[in-house]
């Protein structure tokens, strides 16, 4: 057939320069779907995708809503060449003699694919989110200080600002990482993120490959392009619906900072069951890297920095909770209480 003359390296090399301009094209909506799912009822900023880019905007200006793309464009190419290559090898693995393949075997080919890109994905998500939240959770801290001003007696009272605390850059979040949790804080949602990939993948190449085929003028001929574009967008679309709530999981998951009065992600397996919190979300109980605290503790207020979880944590006091009562989830065993971290 005639994908098969084309060499493995051009391959690679197609898929890196496709995700290189896919990342360049879209990062802006994956800023704003980054926001949107990290935000909680009662906490709500955004209302909508564009309400989200246009306060990014006026807030951080246009190239705002690039935050965090260094590290998809640095990491995307081997990304998709670990996805492409994978693809193209368990494919060659379960045809038969050059046979066409069955939906089934093509079905598993992907599933390999999305199991071994998630090396390279889940990091590069990982450091992501932080760059593309933190500006949410800087205009959130910044519209209720502007709040609390105003709530004073007497009114609003004219005050000097607290300069903003530097944003951290993908350098400083990988260091700081490997320094307090190893190798597994740069791997935090593994699990998730294979919930999301592997299905993404188990629908996205059979539907592309049999869409694409449907065009095909000869059985020796390739498709034109146009077709070609409107199966992978069909297939894209239709693999990304399927998968968007594990993605919303996944980036409740990494995310270490929350939002004021937002109730932290958890990430792993309460005795294999998941439940499903008041708010619809689906989560899973007991974090594993807690998330940092709020600006209700006595650190905060102190205007000390906080640095990433378990620096500095000892010799704090104790805190009164101030958030929602303790949840209990009607399917955990004996009924135990998972408490809110504040």
């Amino acid at each position: 057939m005639a994908d098969k003359q084309i060499s493995l390296p051009a391959k690679l090399i197609n898929g890196g320069i496709a995700g290189l301009i896919g990342v360049t094209c879209v990062f802006p909506i994956d800023l704003a779907k980054t926001r949107l799912q990290n935000q909680q009822n009662g906490q709500r900023m955004y209302t909508s995708m564009s309400d989200c880019l246009i306060k990014t905007i006026r807030s951080e200006g246009y190239f705002g809503m690039y935050r965090g793309a260094a590290v998809n464009l640095t990491l995307v190419t081997p990304e998709k060449a670990i996805k492409l290559a994978a693809n193209d090898f368990f494919r060659h693995h379960l045809s038969k003699d050059g046979q066409k393949l069955t939906l089934l075997r093509e079905m598993l080919a992907g599933c390999g694919a999305g199991t071994c890109q998630v090396i390279v994905t889940t990091p590069m998500e990982m450091l992501k989110i932080q760059l593309q939240d933190a500006g949410r959770i800087a205009a959130q801290k910044k519209i209720l200080a502007a709040q609390a001003q105003l709530s004073t007696p007497g009114g609003a009272q004219p005050s000097v600002e607290a300069p903003a605390a530097p944003r951290p850059t993908a350098t400083q979040l990988t260091r700081d990482l490997l320094r307090s949790h190893g190798i597994a804080g740069l791997y935090k949602g593994l699990g998730a993120t294979l919930l999301r990939d592997v299905p993404f993948s188990i629908v996205y190449f059979p539907l592309f490959a049999n869409l694409n085929q449907l065009g095909q003028p000869a059985s020796e001929e390739k498709s034109p392009f146009y077709v070609s574009f409107l199966a992978g967008c069909v297939a894209g679309s239709t693999a990304a619906v399927a998968v968007n709530p594990c993605d919303v999981v996944k980036t409740r998951l990494q995310s270490l900072q929350r939002g004021v009065n937002e109730d932290p992600a958890c990430n792993h397996w309460d005795q294999g069951v998941i439940y499903v919190e008041v708010t619809g979300v689906v989560t899973f109980p007991e974090p594993a890297l807690p998330p940092l605290p709020g600006p209700g503790h006595p650190r905060d207020r102190a205007g000390l920095s906080w640095g990433l979880p378990g620096e500095g944590w000892a010799g704090d006091p104790p805190l009164q909770a101030t958030g929602p009562a303790p949840r209990r989830s009607p399917w955990s065993p004996k009924g135990r209480l998972h408490k809110p971290i504040y």
